[in-house]
Order: C-alpha cells, then sequence, then structure tokens
C-alpha cells in the first residue's frame, strides 16, 4: 500500500515538473530514433529483401560458401580469443593482487592495462606486420625467415588477445581484491597448498567473473571489425564479409540479413553476460576484504609468475613502441637506417593529414561533452526516478553496447540514405558530420552510462530532497547539486567519449563521405595499401592525442575534481 501510494506520488511530482517531462520525451524520442530504429530496419529489410516478405534473403546468404564460413570462423576466433584473453588476463591479476611485485613490475602492468585505450584499435595488427610479417624486422631481418604469413587465423587471434586481456585483467583485479583474505587463510592453516587454495577456494569464487571477462572479450572479437581487415588476410569473419557484401557486391539487402545474424549472437552473448553472470557474480563474492591480504614472497612462486607477466607486458609495450618507431624508417620493407621524419611531412603536405586531423578533432570534441552530459541525465533518472519508461530507456542506452559498430553502421545506411522509412523524410542527415556525431554519441552512451549509476547510487536522497523542498526545480537540482556531486564521472565520461570517438572505425567507415577525412579510416586505407610507414605515421600523431586527453583528463580532475574537495574538507 505504502509502495503504491509512494508510487503515485512520484508520478504526480514528475507530471508537474514539466522540463522532467519535455527530457524524457526527448530522450525516449532520441533512443528510437537513433538505436531502435536502425535496427528495426535492418530486421525489415531482411524479410522483405528479393521481392517479397520472408527468409529469401537469409536463405540465400546461408547458401554462400564465403558467409558460412565467415560465421565458422568468427565464432573459432571468438572462442579461442575470450579463452586466452581471459587465462591471460587473471595471471595478471593474481600477480598483481597476491604477488609482492617491484615498482618496476608494477608500472610495467599500469601501462600495459592503459595502452588500448588510448590507441587505434588496429594498432597492434600493424606491429604485427611489420615485426613478424614477410618483410618483417624480425622475421626476415633477423631470423632471415622468408616463408611465413602472420595473416590469417592465428595473427587475428594473437593481436585481438594482445588487444583485449588487459579488460579482463582490469575486470578479475577488481573481483579479486573482493575475496576475503580469512577464506584462504583458513585453508592454508589447514595444510592445503597454494595451488590447493587457488583451484578449491579461490577459483571457485572467481568462476562467475571468469565466465563475464569471457564474454566480454568474446562479444568485442566478433564485434571486432579493425582487426581482421588489417590482418586477417583471406581469413573472412562476419564483420569484414558484412563490410565487403556492401561495398563491394553492393548487396544492401544481403548485407543487412548478415547483420542481423551477427546481431543476434552479440544479443545473445550480451544478454547471458548483463542478466545471468552479472547476478552471480555479485551474489558469489564476499565484498570488500576484512584485513589486508598476505602477499605471496616465495622466491619459486613468484620468481617464474612475476617474469612470465614481464615478458608478455614487454612485448605489448614493444608492439606499440614498434609504431612510431616505423613511422621514421625511409622505404619500409627494404631500408630501415638511418631514421627519418619525411612521412610524418608527407602526412600534412601530400596527405592531407591537417584535414584528417581537424575532421576527427572537431567531431569528436561536439560529440564527447553531447555524450557526457546525456550519460549522467540517464542515470540520473534511472537511479533517481521513477517512472514508467524508465527500464526503456535504461535498455535501449546500454542496448549500443551489445551492437557491433559494423551493425549499426548498415543500419544507418539503411534507416537515413532514404530518409526515415524511406519517405525522404530526415534524408539530408545522411552523409554530413551530424550522423558521425550522433553515431560517436550511441557508440559511447553505455560507458558513461554505467559509470554515472555507480557514481549516483552512492549519493543519498535526501540531499536532494532538500534542494527541492526550498522550491528548486529538477532543472536546478541536477545542475546545482547532482551534477558537482558526480564531477568526477562527467569528467571521465568526457574523455572517454573523446578517445573513444576519434579512435572509432567500424561504425564510421561505412558513413563517412569524402567531404570528411577521418584519421582512423586513413590509417586503415594506408594500411590496405601497403604504405605501413604512412599509417605508423598517422596512428602516432593520434596516440599523442588520445594520451594527451587521458593525462588532461586526469590533471583536470585532480585539480577540480570532487575527490580532491573532500580530501581538502578532512
Amino acid at each position: 500500500m505504502a509502495r503504491t501510494q509512494g508510487a503515485a506520488l512520484d508520478r504526480k511530482k514528475l507530471m508537474g515538473d514539466p522540463i522532467l517531462v519535455t527530457t524524457i520525451v526527448v530522450l525516449i524520442t532520441f533512443l528510437t530514433l537513433f538505436i531502435l530504429y536502425p535496427l528495426a530496419i535492418l530486421l525489415v529489410d531482411s524479410f522483405v529483401g528479393d521481392g517479397g516478405f520472408g527468409f529469401h534473403v537469409f536463405k540465400r546468404i546461408f547458401d554462400m560458401p564465403n558467409f558460412t564460413r565467415a560465421i565458422t570462423n568468427t565464432l573459432k576466433v571468438g572462442f579461442l580469443v575470450g579463452i586466452l584473453s581471459t587465462l591471460v588476463g587473471l595471471l595478471f591479476a593474481y600477480v598483481e593482487v597476491y604477488v609482492r611485485m617491484g615498482k618496476f613490475t608494477g608500472g610495467l602492468f599500469k601501462v600495459v592495462s592503459m595502452l588500448p585505450v588510448v590507441s587505434p584499435p588496429f594498432v597492434l595488427s600493424l606491429s604485427m606486420i611489420m615485426l613478424f610479417g614477410k618483410a618483417g624486422i624480425i622475421t626476415r631481418f633477423l631470423l632471415k625467415i622468408y616463408d611465413n604469413s602472420v595473416y590469417g587465423f592465428w595473427g587475428i587471434a594473437i593481436v585481438q588477445t594482445l588487444t583485449f586481456f588487459p579488460v579482463c585483467y582490469m575486470m578479475l583485479k577488481g573481483l579479486l581484491k573482493n575475496i576475503d583474505p580469512s577464506l584462504e587463510e583458513a585453508a592454508r592453516d589447514m595444510g592445503a597448498s597454494r595451488w590447493k587454495v587457488f583451484t578449491s577456494v579461490t577459483l571457485p569464487l572467481l568462476l562467475p567473473g571468469l565466465g563475464n571477462a569471457f564474454l566480454v572479450t568474446f562479444i568485442e572479437s566478433i564485434a571486432d571489425f579493425a582487426n581482421p581487415m588489417i590482418i586477417g588476410g583471406s581469413y573472412d569473419t562476419l564483420a569484414t564479409t558484412i563490410y565487403l557484401q556492401i561495398t563491394g557486391a553492393y548487396d544492401k539487402a544481403g548485407a543487412a540479413a548478415m547483420a542481423v545474424v551477427l546481431l543476434c549472437i552479440t544479443l545473445a552473448m550480451f544478454a547471458v553476460q548483463k542478466y545471468y553472470l552479472e547476478r552471480k557474480t555479485a551474489a558469489t563474492l564476499t565484498g570488500k576484504a576484512s584485513r589486508g591480504r598476505m602477499l605471496i614472497t616465495d622466491r619459486s612462486v613468484r620468481t617464474p609468475l612475476t617474469v612470465l607477466c614481464s615478458f608478455v607486458a614487454l612485448f605489448v609495450i614493444l608492439m606499440y613502441v614498434c609504431v612510431p618507431v616505423g613511422a621514421c624508417f625511409p622505404t619500409w620493407g627494404y631500408k630501415f637506417f638511418p631514421l627519418t621524419g619525411k612521412w610524418f611531412k608527407l602526412v600534412f603536405t601530400r596527405y592531407h593529414g591537417f584535414q584528417a586531423f581537424r575532421d576527427s578533432f572537431l567531431l569528436s570534441l561536439i560529440s564527447a561533452p553531447i555524450t557526457a552530459l546525456l550519460s549522467m541525465i540517464i542515470s540520473y533518472l534511472v537511479v533517481k526516478r521513477r517512472f514508467r519508461s524508465k527500464g526503456f530507456i535504461e535498455a535501449v542506452s546500454m542496448l549500443a553496447m551489445a551492437v557491433p559498430g559494423t551493425v549499426l553502421g548498415v543500419g544507418y545506411i539503411r534507416g537515413f540514405s532514404g530518409g526515415l522509412f524511406h519517405s525522404g523524410f530526415m534524408q539530408g542527415l545522411y552523409g554530413t558530420g551530424l550522423i558521425l556525431i550522433i553515431v560517436f554519441v550511441v557508440r559511447s552512451l553505455p560507458t558513461g552510462t554505467r559509470s554515472g549509476i555507480s557514481a549516483l547510487r552512492q549519493i543519498d536522497k535526501s540531499i536532494e530532497e532538500s534542494a527541492y523542498d526550498m522550491g528548486a526545480d529538477s532543472f536546478r537540482v541536477f545542475m546545482t547539486v547532482t551534477l558537482p556531486l558526480i564531477k568526477d564521472s562527467f569528467l571521465s565520461g568526457l574523455v572517454t567519449s573523446f578517445v573513444r570517438s576519434i579512435t572509432a572505425i567500424s561504425a564510421i567507415i561505412l558513413l563517412v563521405t569524402p567531404q570528411f577525412l577521418l584519421i582512423t579510416v586513413q590509417i586503415n586505407e594506408f594500411a590496405e595499401k601497403g604504405s605501413y610507414s604512412l599509417a605508423c605515421a598517422f596512428a602516432t600523431i593520434l596516440i599523442v592525442i588520445t594520451y594527451g586527453s587521458v593525462l588532461l583528463m586526469n590533471l583536470v580532475t585532480k585539480r577540480f575534481g570532487t575527490s580532491r574537495k573532500i580530501k581538502e574538507g578532512k
């Protein structure tokens, strides 16, 4: 009874606040128009293509040998990358949480965990080709191996594993820190070996988290477009097959059906990860540790684990260092010394580098604050408000996390190239910078929303209620009370959105027109042509921009963030 009355009172307050109602209506319209509508159009195109309603298009694409092969290839790579990334991530996380390390090893881990965030998604593919390709520094010029190829299944698997394992490492590190050490110490006191403790106590507590990490990397792997495009060779995956179907075969209905198949796979995995494993993880772990953990100091355990992790970390760093160094080689594959800066010069004098960096920077800079603000508004509505469409807003805003970029790109082509429902309305949006900004916003929205929800759940409701009692409306409360309290999350979402936008490729490569030059598209184009030095020059400048953005965000957060003010107030 009390709950019903409370809900009725909340609805009455909601309807009495026109700003809040308008915000909800605008949000629902935006999410429906730019997330649900493109996906719905893909479904419609899949069933009504080839002259009539039915499964004709699906039958046609499944009759294509390259498509069925692409599904098998994608699943094989996805499962292998998911397993390897989870195992390597677990190794790194276990060593950091359970083993006493030196400052050098700890610093290595921090660098490795940050590199995938600030770099384009295909940097490691470039490095792998330059180091181990047929004209690679290591294979051809050091080891004199001429009959080798990094292209194909193993090339994709290795590159994606090195790209995605830091994600597993960051996820599993937090879970391991939350395990109460007294549970493991009790087993040790009863005579169990460290291996027995790990397999009988630590691992069972960690299993849901391992499953979560596996599914996250599996989804990332099968949705990845850039790495298979550069290092895949003739090894087709679903993402690259969809791209070639629409750009090479000009088969939009077939590409839409292929996109629906890929979407179904990712949505199924996302549903398992979101609604089963996340709940199980929250119920299984014991929460914050009650006291400090006794770190492993035994050399027989510490030395091999630390050496192994350090070797992997140094190899990853070497792969990233190879990019700026490769941009300074005079002629790739033939002459490596003396180093030169001519490729950086050519980037700006012959290959429209200024336009590429200007367009990428401006579009990302415009989309970042929009994404950060939208994320905080959605988080605020989800956590602090009760209304009937709240579940819809939360679910649709998080849906973009499970939608591969290639699928979203095909959906925007089919949904807006002829206007809404092919009516011509909003057709002018297609091919403009505005549609690229919208794609950037949609792709980064889930990350900012999750961060905002976590931050808002820590704020006592009474703080905002006191502002309402003094006559402030919802807009004033949000801007003067709520947003300042979640300033750190807002700033983090701002820079994360900027970095994700400026390094994006899978969603925008199908939408970008000659009117706009984007850095990632230029890198992909030069890499496909074999102009690796030029691709490295573009990638190096992009890494400097993104890394500088992250450092600037850290400085701003330390200077103006809420955590600093709280610390000063103590």
